[in-house]
């Protein structure tokens, strides 16, 4: 937690000491040419966008493309960078590892500069590595999986905390609000799920939490009720799951027909409306540990009507992280005066105190926020309603 002023409404490695030159160099002789270098000399300056845009995660990728969309729109509308336009190159990863690969080599070949994107760990993680082999700055904004920013790659960034945060972060929301005795995780066996629910089994028996199940389901089943049975007869006072909405939508609403009586909660995966729409009343509720989602931000109350006005909803819950990846990366064109990659990355690297729409941005020698935050949500009469935080202090209290 940090003691940073949200304005709650309610709610690697050192920097290789690498030439620009240097770097061109090394990276024409993996690719065929350096990134960036047609770039610069063209009309815009391309930043990729990988996320998934089919299966189902689509509706979290669309979402995160809209909210690049509106930082581009902004900063062109102010001039765009070094006398630039922004231009946008989107690419469907469908949270695949295979495809992933295939969607950040296209990118790469597209000459983009940087990248901001990212939903499933599983497929930014292979993301990463063919950009760090281009040499080509990669800010995520909604993958949480720890060993992104583990692998001594200088080029990767985050706009968003990390699961060995929020692992913590729900433990000790379940114990010291919730009072539970014994918990039961459910993990849906994907790198961005199990690395979530490894890091909150492990801080609920630091706290001296029992838990009493923890395990994996299959995604994509029509029917987890055996597992929801099992798990039932071992007398959780919460489940908490950690995989992605599309199948939380099911799990609460199968556990509510199952008469299931205990605390339903659900990680920063579950946190998208899909999930009401498939769980319909059988939500209410289910909390979830997040971060905080852009209509419970004061500095993001401009964003929200922009993103509404523009699309005729509200945002989902990434998009104004991506928001922000976009604007933290012009920023960084900019300091650094240059388009090249390399000169990009380092900019990154010396990022302070970036005024972004979800709060203070900067970046950690490993590329982590500094400053990264969760809180609790709850779901209420088919809305997500803030619920708790912990205040600069570690105290909890109630969000208005």
């Amino acid at each position: 937690m940090f003691a940073q002023t949200i304005g709650w409404s309610g709610a690697g490695q050192g920097l290789r000491q690498t030439t620009v030159a240097g770097m061109a160099a090394a990276v024409t002789l993996l690719v065929g040419m350096a990134p960036g270098s047609a770039l610069s000399q063209g009309a815009t300056i391309k930043i990729g966008v990988p996320v998934p845009l089919s299966g189902s995660s689509a509706n979290a990728g669309t979402d995160i493309v809209n909210g690049a969309k509106l930082a581009a729109a902004r900063i062109n509308a102010a001039g765009g960078v070094l006398g630039k336009q922004i231009e946008l190159v989107p690419e469907d990863d469908a949270c695949d590892a295979q495809t992933a690969v295939q969607a950040a080599q296209k990118l790469v070949d597209a000459g983009v500069v940087a990248v901001a994107g990212g939903y499933c760990s599983a497929a930014a993680l292979p993301e990463s590595t063919t950009f760090h082999r281009a040499g080509i700055p990669y800010v995520l904004d909604a993958s949480t999986n720890p060993q992104l920013t583990e692998m001594g790659y200088d080029n990767v960034f985050r706009t968003i905390g990390r699961d060995d945060q929020q692992g913590p972060f729900a433990a000790s929301f379940m114990k010291d609000v919730l009072h539970a005795k014994h918990v039961a995780v459910i993990d849906d066996n994907t790198t961005y799920s199990k690395g979530l629910a490894q890091n909150t089994v492990q801080a609920l028996k630091k706290d001296g939490v029992d838990v009493v199940y923890a395990n994996s389901i299959t995604p994509g089943q029509m029917d987890y009720s055996p597992t929801l049975t099992r798990v039932s007869s071992l007398k959780p006072d919460v489940i908490y799951y950690t995989g992605y909405f599309s199948e939380a939508g099911l799990i609460v609403k199968e556990a509510r027909q199952l008469g299931l009586k205990m605390t339903l909660m659900g990680g920063d995966g579950t946190n998208d409306p899909t999930l009401m729409k498939t769980a319909g009343a059988a939500a209410d509720g289910m909390i979830i540990t997040t971060a905080p989602l852009a209509q419970f931000l004061s500095g993001a109350h401009a964003y929200v009507d922009d993103y509404t006005k523009a699309y005729g909803q509200g945002p989902g819950p990434y998009s104004v992280y991506e928001y922000d990846a976009v604007g933290v990366t012009a920023k960084a064109i900019a300091d650094a005066k240059s388009a090249q990659p390399a000169a990009i990355t380092a900019a990154l690297h010396k990022i302070s105190n970036y005024p972004g729409a979800t709060g203070t941005i900067d970046f950690t020698p490993k590329g982590d926020r500094s400053k990264a935050v969760y809180i609790t949500i709850i779901v209420h009469n088919d809305n997500f309603e803030p619920y708790q935080r912990q205040d600069a202090s570690g105290r909890w209290v109630a969000m208005k």
